[in-house]
């Protein structure tokens, strides 16, 4: 039985456990052996003990008929989230060796609807980053071809579903830290609407933008995780939505007749590579053979969601990592003679150099004399890109397009552009600056044999309408079952 434990999805891992077919033990001794044998660099921390006993308490719950309703189901963490029995790093050098003593809202929350951690994993240094390239501890290597790049920030986590070391992860997304590292791996990954899910215990990047999520093969296995994830946490997170969990398998097999699915001219211009515009309208022509209709739409400011993120996010960042001082935790260089030199040093050693160049853009726009020029502009567009959606909405009800404009690109391709990784994320980017929830989903194979995902973006609060559409989309094809080649 050990030999297709990995290949099983959440809901059968889930369906498996809970039959007694095999134990939470078993289940954790093969993925802690996998995570122990992997060569795509996705790990950055693993504790056999701590997962083991997470495993044995969940057979005890089995046993006694008090299961959650994903007990005993592995799981990675991007290391972004904070966690009791792993270090957290984010990534970053600023944060090596870092022990939190509480568990993020998320990680919590996963673990009491049973999900045993198998570790932590590798993501772009803060989250900062579209290829996992940013990574102070080395870049994540795709499981479709190991000489690109997994997508980022969340690269380790999609690499690792990919390559069937755990069959889910958490994720975050700030402009598309969830969708383009599952649309690069040929995986599955929702953002939830702002606020769904509680950042408390999640490093902070962007304040406004940050959002986690769930990673995993299939949108059935998404809405599980999503379910247990979701809820307000008034005491810890100020900006989660008082909104009730829900359950989101609920609606998975719901018709797609009458569905109307905006498709925005935006996304389908220069720029879009044509392989990846075969394999979306592949898959959104599957759609309307399920009953769906396509209807143009236009996201006029699409092109603005660069400049509006690349001003916004920096000037949180700047404000957020403000507190990495050497002073309480993290890196405390050693030689210095007073305690601004004590700042300086300790700064510019931990931080790698994209942290830097967002730290100090953010820096830029805040300052006297340009705050009027470029943030508050800024947040005047984004204001008008989320407006463009809501008129958009009264004309469809999901929004399909690319997640991202070509495949997984080599590692070190855009090594001496940062620009060219920001523009990496233009169709994911709207979608974030309105806080709207978005998902990617496996659509097909373009150059080199790379995967490509379709993104649907839908109104606040659709998640589970997006994951009907994904997993109906899924039970039409079978992109989501294929895996890279000797995995």
């Amino acid at each position: 039985m050990t030999t297709v434990l990995h290949d099983m999805t959440v809901a059968e891992l889930a369906a498996g456990l809970k039959a007694k077919t095999f134990s939470a033990t078993e289940v954790a001794q093969h993925f802690v052996a996998r995570a122990q044998a992997d060569t795509t660099g996705s790990f950055l921390a693993l504790n056999p003990e701590a997962t083991l006993a997470q495993a044995q308490a969940s057979d005890e719950r089995i046993a006694a008929g008090k299961a959650g309703a994903l007990e005993g189901v592995p799981l990675g963490h991007k290391d972004i989230f904070v966690t009791q029995d792993f270090p957290t790093t984010a990534g970053s050098k600023m944060l090596e060796g870092y022990r939190s003593p509480f568990d993020a809202t998320l990680v919590r929350r996963l673990a009491e609807a049973g999900m045993v951690t198998v570790g932590k994993l590798n993501c772009d240094e803060f989250a900062m980053g579209s290829g996992n390239e940013n990574s102070a501890y080395g870049s994540v290597k795709n499981p479709w071809d190991t000489s690109r790049v997994p997508g980022g920030s969340s690269g380790g986590s999609a690499a690792a579903i990919a390559a069937r070391v755990v069959p889910a992860a958490t994720g975050t997304d700030t402009g598309g830290s969830i969708r383009q590292p599952a649309s690069f791996c040929g995986i599955t990954g929702i953002k939830p609407t702002y606020g769904r899910a509680s950042r408390y215990g999640m490093i902070a990047y962007a304040s406004s933008l940050d959002q986690g999520g769930p990673m995993a093969r299939t949108a059935e296995d998404c809405a599980l995780l999503l379910s247990a994830m979701c809820g307000p946490d008034p005491d810890r997170d100020s900006t989660s939505l008082d909104v009730p969990a829900e359950d989101f398998t609920a609606s998975l097999n719901a018709d797609l007749k009458g569905l109307r699915i905006g498709i925005p001219k935006e996304f389908f211009g220069e720029g879009l590579a044509a392989d990846v515009r075969a394999a979306v309208d592949a898959a959104l022509a599957e759609l309307t053979q399920l009953g769906a209709t396509l209807v143009p739409i236009s996201l006029p400011r699409t092109e603005l969601s660069i400049p509006v993120y690349y001003i916004i996010a920096p000037a949180e960042a700047s404000s957020n990592l403000s507190r990495f001082d050497g002073v309480k935790f993290g890196h405390r260089a050693k030689d210095y003679t007073d305690l601004e030199s004590m700042y300086k040093k300790s700064r510019a050693e931990g931080f790698g150099s994209e942290v830097k160049r967002r730290i100090m853009t953010g820096t830029y726009v805040l300052s006297h004399g340009y705050y009027d020029a470029y943030y508050l502009q800024a947040q005047k567009i984004r204001r008008m890109i989320a407006d463009d959606f809501q008129n958009a909405f009264k004309q469809c009800d999901v929004i399909a397009g690319p997640v991202a404009p070509k495949v997984a690109w080599k590692l070190g391709e855009n090594a001496n552009d940062p620009v060219a990784d920001y523009l990496a994320d233009i169709f994911t980017l709207p979608a974030s600056l309105a806080g709207l929830p978005g998902m990617s989903v496996p659509a097909g194979f373009g150059a080199h044999g790379m995967p490509v995902g379709m993104q649907l973006i839908g109104n606040y609060f659709k998640e589970a309408q997006l994951l009907n559409v994904a997993h109906r989309l899924q039970q039409a094809t079978d992109f989501h079952l294929r895996k890279p080649e000797g995995i």
